[in-house]
């Protein structure tokens, strides 16, 4: 009991510091946004997964056993977007407007190992006109994007490494733009 009034303390203390997810007796709930005007929201989300040459080489080429990597994760992370309020428990079901998974194949990196990896770099751009932002929706887009990349090449690649998951850009709402450097 004495743990769960700390926790409740500092929760309550949390309230007052800008957490919008609780309530004054520090309990979690579902923010209220039925006062907030509806606006063109925008997220843009970004992350990437690193792999060996080899399976970078498959992806490439097309040729790895389950099929087309970036096509099928492409449609997962689209397939995430939409998902995203069965998954985060606060999150707002929300009527996307637009999905946009996106991927570039980056240069081979130098790392500490004796090989250079490739990554490759997935962007999300996920858009609403609503009263609450979408950048839950464009990161869980870039995530589910690259772990069905992993799905697809674990057999060859176990080592892949989902890494730089984070918003770039997000517009719209009461806040305004914000754009991370």
């Amino acid at each position: 009991m004495i743990a769960f009034m700390t926790i409740n303390s500092a929760l309550n203390t949390s309230v007052t510091n800008g957490l919008t997810h609780f309530d004054a007796q520090g309990q979690a709930h579902m923010v209220d946004v039925a006062a907030k005007a509806a606006t063109h929201r925008i997220a843009i989300a970004q992350g990437r997964i690193t792999m060996l040459p080899a399976t970078f080489a498959l992806i490439e080429a097309g040729t790895a056993k389950k099929g087309d990597v970036l096509g099928i994760a492409r449609i997962a992370g689209i397939q995430g977007a939409k998902k995203t309020s069965d998954l985060i428990p606060l999150c707002h079901p929300l009527a996307l407007t637009r999905v946009a998974v996106n991927f570039i194949a980056e240069e081979a990196i130098n790392t500490l190992a004796t090989y250079e990896n490739r990554s490759i770099l997935c962007t999300a751009t996920v858009e609403t006109v609503g009263q609450t932002g979408v950048e839950m929706e464009a990161l869980t887009a870039v995530q589910v994007a690259l772990l069905t990349i992993y799905d697809m090449c674990k057999a060859v690649d176990r080592g892949m490494t989902m890494t730089d998951v984070r918003v770039v850009e997000k517009h719209g709402g009461k806040s305004g733009s914000f754009v991370n450097p």
